[in-house]
């Protein structure tokens, strides 16, 4: 085997030079875009037209000499920067889908794709036919080059689609997700037919064994991904969690799986962005997934090579090939075809098969005209093909352009006269509050437990305290158990019987063997685990310090924040319906009431309560308890909580929050604090300690 040969020192300096002056251009006319009210993909994507053909590089020669690939290799190389930034883009938009939220609007999704396939597809075969001789390839059979067009107007571009998206923030909308989720089945459908056009084009006849064929790898694509797929997602994040804890090593693994399930998708001839978004998907549904991973995807991609794979697609746009007033014609007759066949398509599709209202309607067909650079991709196939004459190429080039510059500003429009659902608009506001709280955070809980057959006790609450955390996020609980090697098959047994108490299907269980079990817990923690929950019935005396020496150690060691559930003698069906959290205007007061909140669900209630002490009262500037506590109900009230306040004077906070417990007969108070290191005890100040000893119901701790 020969060693391959490097390009060139000319051709890496062009390619150097290249993705400076693009990046620099696209990140700029996107932030321009953005000043103007414009999503950024838009001045990204004018970014290559300007430095391009139909520009500068037309205009001056010696620009198009270095911006623009002279030879095949050095556009090779140009592309390959491109594919990872459409490949790293799909991976974002797969883990921003919710597939709880389009299991829920598939109907409206499914109506939306087949008016968004059908019309343009019969659309596009019509201009197809009409179009004339002179765009078809000489020898080159008609019904080819008509089914071919008919296929490119039928796609959507779902890298574009998803930017547009993004920059409008209208990812997490229930709308976002439906056109994302039909432009997917209008791809993958759209893909399919192009594989049994471009086979035809090769001269081989299309029959049936071909058109099944062709779906079979469809249908292996997808089969191999809720699988082996979903298997090697799953174990890799697992393995790298519990086992090698190097420096973005999950960011690798993210980056590695979505190339290898894209070159899985490719070799199945269904492009690899495909398998990229599959990926993403994959990692999206696994709560275990840190979010700093998603951080660092998101900048890589949005900030570096997402813009130079927009700018690419501009590049590619040469305006002065067209403009001879026959081809210009033709070239705003294909835009038009395009965009009514795709806006009147998805619009049938969803204002008669979905039911949806005259703007929700239109917004999709608008949405899913942005062809991008998948068209792109598609013209480039037929031109290798010799499907397309050169100046057709041109032609569908700039329709993809034309239509995703346009389609930013026609959704905005859209949209702006649709009222979103009461239901949506309470499920936005929480997740608008919950941003950046320290509960939107959570994603893999670890719970330390003590092998006790036949005892559950304190794990009842904690259980119960997990569940309701994951009612609102997807979260994923460890049970950890640190035994000797004579007393693991007990603790596999007690693992075992807990399972049962921890009623969410993410939980999973570990046992160490190590006779430090400070040690073994931290270490464990340590996996990207978001929140530490330890349960402990009883407190010590004076002089066993606070809980014990285990607890106290693991609170005062642990960077993780821990969740202390203290409690004994609860029903196996306790579950909190009184939830008590003293109000105040300090950070660990708002994270314990964000905790609060998320446990409550929709049955329990909150109440914030604000002590005034008589010393307090006398320096305090007026209503500023009031301030404190209207605080608390606009941000339960918002997220559609049950929740009371109340201001209430005593001697001390102490005695006027326990008598707010017995008053309101709560069955949890939710106490925030910040560990104070001892010499030798833990202190989480003499407050915190009062009223975890003398509260008469169960009480968590919040070490945030």
């Amino acid at each position: 085997m020969e060693t391959f040969s490097a390009a060139s020192h000319a051709e890496v300096l062009q390619l150097v030079i290249q993705i400076a002056v693009l990046l620099a251009a696209a990140r700029f006319l996107g932030g321009v875009s953005r000043r103007l009210g414009q999503p950024a993909v838009v001045g990204e994507i004018l970014a290559g037209v300007i430095l391009g053909p139909s520009l500068l590089s037309g205009l001056i020669p010696w620009v198009g000499d270095w911006i623009i690939p002279q030879t095949q290799a050095q556009g090779y190389m140009l592309e390959v920067v491109a594919l990872i930034g459409v490949m790293l883009l799909l991976v974002i938009t797969g883990l921003e889908t919710d597939l709880a939220l389009i299991r829920r609007r598939i109907g409206v999704a499914l109506g939306v794709a087949v008016g968004g396939l059908v019309v343009p597809f019969v659309t596009g075969l019509l201009l197809g036919f009409s179009l004339p001789d002179d765009l078809l390839v000489e020898g080159s059979d008609r019904t080819v080059f008509a089914l071919f067009v008919a296929t490119a107007l039928s796609i959507s571009a779902i890298p574009v689609l998803a930017k547009i998206l993004m920059d409008l923030d209208l990812m997490r909308r229930e709308f976002g997700q439906t056109v994302l989720a039909a432009g997917m089945i209008d791809d993958i459908t759209g893909w399919t037919m192009l594989g049994l056009v471009t086979a035809l084009a090769s001269a081989e006849a299309i029959t049936a064994g071909t058109v099944v064929q062709t779906v079979l790898m469809v249908v292996i694509f997808l089969l191999a991904t809720v699988t082996a797929g979903r298997f090697l997602v799953e174990r890799g994040l697992g393995l790298i969690q519990d086992r090698f804890r190097g420096r973005d090593a999950i960011l690798t693994l993210v980056i590695v799986l979505a190339f290898a399930w894209g070159a899985f998708s490719q070799a199945l001839r269904l492009e690899p962005v495909i398998g990229a978004f599959a990926v993403g998907i994959l990692f999206g549904r696994l709560p275990r997934l840190p979010t700093e991973v998603v951080q660092k995807l998101e900048s890589m991609a949005l900030a570096v090579f997402a813009p130079i794979f927009f700018a690419v697609a501009g590049l590619k746009v040469d305006i002065g090939a067209i403009l001879e007033p026959g081809l210009l014609f033709i070239a705003v007759l294909v835009i038009l075809v395009a965009t009514i066949g795709k806006v009147a398509g998805a619009y049938a599709g969803a204002r008669y098969i979905s039911g949806q209202d005259h703007w929700s309607a239109l917004a999709y067909g608008a949405g899913l005209n942005a062809r991008g650079a998948v068209e792109i991709i598609i013209a480039t196939i037929g031109l290798s093909l010799g499907i397309l004459t050169t100046e057709m190429f041109s032609i569908i080039v700039l329709m993809a352009v034309v239509t995703s510059v346009a389609a930013p500003a026609a959704l905005r429009y859209c949209l702006a006269r649709v009222t979103p659902g009461d239901e949506e608009e309470r499920r936005l506001a929480r997740e608008e509050i919950l941003k950046g709280s320290f509960v939107s955070g959570l994603r893999r809980v670890l719970v330390p437990v003590r092998p006790r057959i036949g005892q559950v006790g304190t794990q009842t609450i904690q259980a119960v305290l997990v569940a309701r955390l994951g009612e609102t996020r997807d979260i994923s609980t460890t049970l950890l158990a640190v035994a000797g090697d004579q007393d693991r098959v007990m603790a596999g047994a007690y693992l075992t019987s807990l399972r049962s108490v921890f009623r969410d299907k993410g939980t999973t269980t570990r046992i160490v063997s190590n006779e430090d079990p400070v040690g073994a817990i931290l270490h464990e923690a340590e996996g990207d685990y978001d929140l530490l929950v330890i349960g402990t019935p009883t407190m010590s005396g004076s002089g066993g310090g606070m809980f014990g020496p285990v607890i106290d150690d693991l609170i005062k060691l642990s960077k993780t924040p821990t969740l202390v559930v203290k409690g004994e003698n609860v029903p196996e069906d306790w579950v909190p319906s009184r939830i008590l959290v003293p109000a105040n205007a300090s950070t660990s007061s708002k994270n314990a009431a964000d905790l609060a909140f998320a446990i409550a669900g929709t049955d329990a209630v909150v109440t914030g309560v604000h002590v005034v002490t008589p010393s307090r009262l006398s320096g305090m500037r007026p209503n500023i308890a009031l301030d404190v506590t209207a605080e608390f109900e606009i941000v339960a009230t918002r997220m559609g909580q049950n929740a009371e306040t109340e201001v209430r004077e005593a001697e001390d906070v102490e005695t006027g929050i326990l008598e707010a417990l017995e008053e309101f007969d709560a069955d949890l108070l939710v106490l925030g604090t910040s560990v104070r290191a001892g010499t030798s005890h833990l202190h989480l100040g003499p407050r915190v300690e009062y009223l975890t000893r003398l509260a008469p119901c169960p009480v968590v701790i919040l070490n945030s």
